[in-house]
């Protein structure tokens, strides 16, 4: 039986080749090669459409894995923002609670859930509704909420099947309302990964066909988190697996990127299982990652030149 190959190659070489693989597979799972190709055509893009865009590239963190107090025994996922109150609202999965937070990460209200297995999106929507995901039952459940809500109960409000009967954990993560044509947008995780729609025909709930849309040059490994900015129309794509926050067109062409990696627009460390992205009415980006921690990106304020006097 022939030695084999790596007996006769130097110790030094053999580094060199273990590294050069290494490399190659860090490559091919983070989906380098593509987001480097995008990097170079990003930067052709004029101010004016910069502009028209959320642009990513311009945002800095400014709040660095705030602690969310009290959620220490549960794993927050999926966060939106209320226009109405000016707050976040976060779902757990470990114990299914609904849990509203003030800009700054601070916990207002928890409000048990029941009849869900596995919260990992939730989405306000419109007239004070908001949706919850539930991964493993493969449903989205639509509800209303106001100040007075102590609890809610699956069973009480109505619910989509959203099919992939076979997902089981890779199922839909990913949920934002796009306000501009009046339907829920969703992310399926992985296996496989896609962006879909879904019409809500009413106040009841009632809801049409699930439809498939564009997201093949969407260079991530899974998808985690959904939101929808109707000043552009763009759509943010949060990956934890590519630590990678993407901005699509309305045709689902990728826009602008950020990394999630320490060192890198601000960010001191990198964020750990990116769960949930959000923005608020101000443009501000706000992220959850686990272990509870909340961070938050802002765009710096223009600089204004004093006026010249002749």
């Amino acid at each position: 039986m022939p030695a084999p190959l790596f007996r006769f190659m130097r110790p030094r070489r053999l580094v060199l080749l273990v590294l050069l693989v290494a490399t190659a597979l860090l490559i091919n799972f983070l989906r380098l090669d593509e987001r480097a190709w995008f990097w170079l055509g990003e930067g052709r893009l004029s101010v004016v459409e910069q502009q028209a865009s959320i642009w990513l590239p311009g945002y800095r963190a400014v709040m660095q894995g705030k602690s969310l107090s009290g959620l220490e025994q549960d794993e927050t996922s999926g966060l939106t923002y209320s226009p109405a109150t000016d707050t976040l609202f976060t779902v757990t999965g470990k114990h299914p609670q609904l849990v509203e937070l003030t800009l700054g990460g601070e916990v207002l209200r928890r409000i048990p859930l029941t009849g869900f297995s596995d919260p990992e999106g939730v989405e306000v929507i419109s007239n004070g509704r908001l949706a919850i995901i539930d991964e493993r039952r493969r449903s989205m459940t639509v509800f209303s909420l106001d100040a007075a809500t102590q609890s809610l109960d699956a069973g009480d409000y109505p619910s989509f099947d959203l099919g992939f009967a076979d997902s089981g954990n890779k199922g839909f993560e990913g949920v934002a309302w796009d306000s501009l044509n009046q339907r829920v947008l969703l992310g399926k995780e992985r296996g496989p990964l896609g962006l879909f729609s879904l019409s809500l025909a009413n106040e009841e709930g009632a809801v049409g066909t699930l439809q498939a849309l564009p997201s093949k040059r969407a260079f991530v490994r899974d998808i985690s988190s959904l939101s929808f900015d109707a000043r552009s129309g763009h759509t943010l794509v949060l990956s934890d697996e590519s630590r990678l926050l993407l901005e699509l067109d309305e045709q689902g062409q990728p826009v602008s990127f950020i990394s999630l990696i320490g060192g890198l627009n601000g960010l001191q460390q990198s964020i750990k299982q990116a769960e949930g992205v959000t923005m608020d009415a101000a443009g501000n980006i706000y992220i959850v990652g686990e272990p509870n921690l909340l961070y938050v990106f802002s765009k710096p304020a223009p600089v204004v030149l004093p006026a010249q006097v002749d």
